[in-house]
């Protein structure tokens, strides 16, 4: 699934070919993705000048004159900016128009989403519950220990917790902790805010670096432009079960926590 990174990587992408535009239509070739794609939603923003493209967790957020596009990538897919008229493929879902290129989803699982309002954006189902974006200035490690007090779950589970902040997923957990020194299976509520200090600075640390290498390879996902992320050859302990602590020479273990593969070291997280 793509993650935060990738995300962003592909807001920064498309955002210089179409903001400022106009939409001239909106092609929908397979309209059952994660949740239908709103009837008539040609007739709906077609004209309407792009404003903006932003970003709130996974979702990329088109900004029009009368309401805001919300985009989710799914499981699969993914953003690219095309020459108008480029033959459509079997999985290439919806097409946005514009004077001199064309946006297209491509989605073979089709577990995304593109979905229209006109309210403001904060306040859409799928946005009002989530928590601070993790490189905002305001996230730091007392925000996390505030929250760790009420809670007795695996600080991994903490972390990714979109209630609590958004967007750190599997790869990008493992990775901060590994940082942190923290264990992933430890209990959020016995860290200190000394070590909370630490693994949130990690979070924006390994997050940042992975915008500015372009997102982390995973099978199905590409950039914008159709070439692989390359933050996932700098990856510390994520997928390397077996292989030698990058600290310590101990092998990295793996086990699951809370139904998804962690990756740590026995003696460099406690």
């Amino acid at each position: 699934m793509p993650e935060l990174p990738e995300v962003e990587t592909t807001r920064r992408g498309i955002r210089p070919h179409i903001r400022g535009r106009r939409l001239l239509d909106v092609v929908v070739r397979q309209p059952k993705l994660r949740w239908p794609v709103p009837a008539q939603l040609g007739r709906r923003i077609s004209g309407q000048r792009l404003l903006e493209v932003g970003r709130r967790a996974k979702y990329l957020l088109l900004e029009l004159e009368r309401g805001t596009l919300l985009i989710h990538l799914g499981m699969s897919g993914s953003l690219r900016i095309l020459p108008p008229g480029t033959p459509a493929g079997a999985h290439d879902h919806l097409d946005l128009l514009f004077p001199d290129c064309l946006l297209r989803l491509r989605d073979p699982r089709r577990f995304g989403a593109v979905l229209w309002t006109r309210d403001p954006v904060a306040r859409h189902p799928l946005i009002a519950h989530l928590g601070p974006e993790p490189l905002d200035p305001t996230f730091d490690g007392a925000t996390l220990h505030r929250t760790a007090a009420r809670r007795r779950v695996a600080v991994k589970n903490l972390m990714m917790d979109g209630r609590v902040v958004v967007g750190v997923g599997n790869i990008y957990a493992n990775e901060a902790l590994f940082m942190s020194g923290i264990h992933p299976a430890r209990a959020c509520n016995r860290i200190s805010r000394e070590r909370y200090d630490k693994l949130a600075e990690n979070i924006k640390q390994v997050l940042g670096a992975a915008i500015q290498r372009g997102g982390t390879t995973l099978r199905d996902f590409q950039q914008q432009d159709g070439t692989p992320g390359y933050f996932a050859q700098e990856l510390l302990v994520y997928g390397k079960a077996g292989q030698a602590c990058p600290r310590c020479d101990a092998p990295i273990l793996q086990r699951r926590i809370g139904q998804r593969s962690s990756f740590y070291c026995r003696y460099c997280q406690r």
